[in-house]
């Protein structure tokens, strides 16, 4: 390996230990009470090493988010292929869990963070389904309410993709932060969330439709 070569893979590799202790502290303190020297003490750096891969905290969190964010919607962009409106909508459901239990931390910073305005409207942005997850799924919802088999109440694919991941987040988020409690008897994430899917995307269907 030239020397080159080694200079870009130990910068990259500086990054990443950047970008995982800042997404670990700011799920843990907040973004607020999160400081950029905080984090270089985190990983052992000077304050001076981490503004030269980052500008602000901000533009740090901003990165992140697009990079957990980017993560989901690959996720989603593999259910993009099955044909069924409705079958679509509980593979969303399922992909969501997967990557709720499988990244915890990608998953409390996205959505159970507190996020500064700039990096919310960079988030409502992002309205092409083949990149923002929100939009995914209120593109999947659309074409479900447009198939003609959900019941005929239903009709705002915004509040349909609303209804549907409510419930969804919130079991995944009771889990995520309280799954270690003893006062509950908790059950399987994954049997639990399946059922709930599927009892939702039940419930939504016209009489006699499949």
């Amino acid at each position: 390996m030239g020397s080159r070569e080694r200079r870009t893979r130990e910068r990259e590799k500086t990054r990443e230990r950047i970008l995982d202790a800042a997404r670990k502290m700011f799920v843990r303190h907040g973004y607020e009470a999160t400081t950029m020297r905080a984090i270089a003490d985190k990983i052992e750096y000077t304050p001076t090493a981490i503004y030269h891969h980052f500008r602000n905290k901000q533009a740090l969190l901003t990165e992140l988010v697009i990079a957990d964010l980017e993560s989901l919607a690959s996720a989603f962009r593999q259910i993009g292929r099955i044909e069924d409106p409705v079958e679509r909508l509980g593979r969303i459901g399922q992909a969501y869990v997967e990557f709720a239990l499988d990244h915890p931390m990608h998953y409390q910073l996205i959505f159970l963070t507190k996020h500064p305005l700039e990096t919310v409207k960079m988030r409502l942005a992002r309205q092409d389904p083949a990149e923002g997850a929100y939009a995914f799924l209120r593109a999947a919802c659309a074409a479900a309410i447009q198939s003609g088999r959900l019941r005929p109440d239903i009709k705002d694919p915004d509040e349909l993709a609303q209804m549907l991941w409510a419930p969804v987040h919130g079991l995944m988020a009771l889990h995520i932060v309280k799954g270690e409690d003893p006062w509950v008897e908790w059950r399987d994430a994954r049997k639990t969330a399946a059922r709930m899917n599927e009892t939702m995307v039940r419930g939504l269907l016209r009489e006699g439709a499949r």
